[in-house]
């Protein structure tokens, strides 16, 4: 399942997985879709390696964007994974 967290002033949508388990090892995936004329730009990161899985449209400075994004949100991502999502009053 994945959880909303925040778009971005560009459209692209954040969302993240809940917490998963592997080998003993917690790890979130973190989505970022950004809506094109021709279909979605789609990036996936795992956390906490901050292992890129997938880059289809996305330039590298925008890679590079969110890689830094995610090192000043990864603390409340893991959070919210760890909870079911962001729960808004």
């Amino acid at each position: 399942m994945m959880y909303p967290y925040m778009t971005l002033w560009d459209d692209t949508e954040i969302c993240h997985s809940q917490i998963l388990e592997k080998d003993g090892k917690q790890s979130v995936e973190v989505h970022f879709e950004r809506p094109t004329d021709s279909g979605f730009c789609t990036a996936r990161c795992s956390l906490p390696e901050y292992c890129w899985t997938i880059n289809e449209g996305f330039s590298d400075d925008e890679i590079a964007f969110f890689e830094e994004f995610l090192h000043h949100n990864a603390h409340l991502i893991f959070k919210y994974a760890s909870s079911g999502g962001v729960h808004c009053a």
